[in-house]
């Protein structure tokens, strides 16, 4: 890459003249981008925003924004007593991140582990963490397959499944892969897709259903097609909705998962939440994920094509029109503050959203063990993201109004179980704003051909000439 767009990706901090209030808050690791030396990276505030900087001796200064304005970044914490994974698949050599596998040095268990099926993909999206293309790149086999599901039990037996590619379902062999995760032990097994093939073959859902899908992660950027053609190269808006409507029948739970990308889709938060909510009780939650710069994408990495956590959060609450606000929402209890938020909510019978409180989510700031936050989302991601069982009064609705008051605690339990909606994000890091802090907590790992089980930002990671340091390695 030129060195003009080398100078292009210095921020507006470095370019601050001496009078800004610029502050060092806290100092991690990073990587350089060119070289992917490790270097030491310094999370800094100019007074308002807060920035990553870091500097290469051989390749100059480097700084991208982390965090916008409120909840303020200080106050997001939720501190964690690190527990090294109980199986260790490397050994520690070159040190973080070139020794993942995952090593003695990471400083939490697997809560999610990606399998991926496939290379091949059914579009060219603008942007693509796996850089899928449309080639006959040879899949997995079966049994490849089943040393996979093998690795994650022996290091992480009650952790949940995803399966992923390129695009999964162009698998004809998929409801296989399905059981065999089944027999393999494993209770909850996840479909991360775009949704063509479940919207244009009408018992394909009801196939995987049986086979033991729990969940789909249904690829969803928005409630227009221009936001489709932009940023997956045809118009999906009716594809995606009847994506969502096969899926209902056949009682598969749905999670929305938006990439949101300034200046395309960010104005359509709020809609996506309200489409969401009326197609519930299919959609179980909102899953959003702020654009990051690895694989394929079109932009320049520059900060004005950043969003960030607590900028999703803001638009949750004005484009809702305060239907949430802001303060329903919390950092994560397994993974890095930094990575994620979430927010749990009851669909009340009369409309809007009421947040279920509860002392797992109050931040209290007392540290809690790595692990025992990751088993607690383990569990709760399983029973929120999966169809509801409870298929009652309770989800059919208890009248025209809000109030939950004369219910008995039967009833109540019915009514938090099968109504329960949930909305989070996930800031996934590419090379620019790379922490070390943050990937050595990391709880959502790949599984490699060779079954090593690698943090997902690390196995994406891509140098400033798209070099991956793992994928295809």
């Amino acid at each position: 890459m030129s060195k003009t767009v080398l100078i292009r990706l210095m921020p507006e901090t470095m370019k601050a003249d001496s009078s800004s209030e610029r502050r060092v808050l806290s100092q991690t690791e990073s990587l350089c981008p060119v070289c992917l030396k490790k270097i030491p990276a310094f999370r800094v505030t100019d007074g308002l925003d807060v920035y990553l900087e870091k500097h290469c001796e051989s390749h100059g200064p480097f700084s991208t924004v982390i965090w916008r304005k409120d909840p303020h970044f200080e106050t997001w914490t939720r501190p964690k007593i690190p527990i090294q994974p109980p199986v260790c698949y490397t050994e520690i050599t070159k040190g973080c991140p070139f020794d993942c596998g995952l090593c003695a040095s990471h400083r939490q268990i697997t809560c999610t582990a990606l399998i991926e099926l496939t290379k091949r993909c059914n579009l060219h999206c603008r942007y693509c963490f796996a850089s899928s293309q449309n080639l006959d790149d040879p899949d997995p086999d079966i049994n490849k397959i089943e040393f996979m599901f093998k690795r994650v039990r022996e290091a992480a037996p009650s952790c949940n499944i995803q399966l992923s590619g390129g695009e999964p379902t162009l698998r004809d062999d998929l409801p296989q892969v399905i059981g065999t995760g089944r027999q393999a032990g494993f209770g909850f097994i996840q479909l991360n897709t775009n949704g063509l093939r479940l919207a244009n073959e009408k018992d394909y859902a009801a196939s995987l259903k049986e086979s033991g899908l729990s969940s789909v992660f249904l690829q969803f950027d928005g409630v227009s097609d221009e936001v489709y053609k932009a940023l997956r190269g045809q118009a999906l808006l009716d594809k995606k909705r009847l994506a969502i409507e096969q899926c209902a029948r056949a009682g598969i739970g749905v999670v929305l998962v938006p990439m949101i990308v300034p200046g395309i889709n960010a104005h359509e938060i709020g809609s996506i939440l309200e489409l969401g909510l009326k197609e519930y009780p299919a959609v179980r939650g909102i899953h959003f994920q702020p654009v990051s710069y690895f694989g394929r994408h079109p932009e320049s990495v520059e900060n004005h094509n950043r969003i960030t956590i607590p900028e999703i959060i803001t638009a949750l609450e004005i484009q809702s029109n305060g239907m949430v606000a802001a303060s329903d929402f919390h950092p994560p209890g397994c993974e890095n503050a930094l990575c994620s938020f979430s927010g749990k909510f009851l669909v009340m019978p009369g409309g809007g959203l009421m947040p279920i409180v509860s002392e797992t989510n109050s931040c209290c700031n007392k540290p809690v063990r790595a692990d025992i936050g990751a088993r607690q989302t383990i569990f709760s991601v399983a029973g929120q993201w999966s169809a509801p069982k409870v298929q009652g009064s309770a989800i059919a609705g208890q009248g025209t109004t809000n109030s939950i008051s004369g219910m008995d605690l039967d009833g109540f339990l019915d009514f938090v179980r099968s109504r329960s909606f949930s909305i989070s994000g996930m800031a996934f890091q590419d090379i620019w704003n790379l922490d070390l802090d943050r990937l050595r907590d990391c709880c959502i790992h790949i599984v490699s051909n060779d079954g090593r089980l690698i943090p997902f930002c690390a196995y994406n990671l891509t140098d400033i000439q798209n070099k991956p340091i793992y994928r295809g390695q």
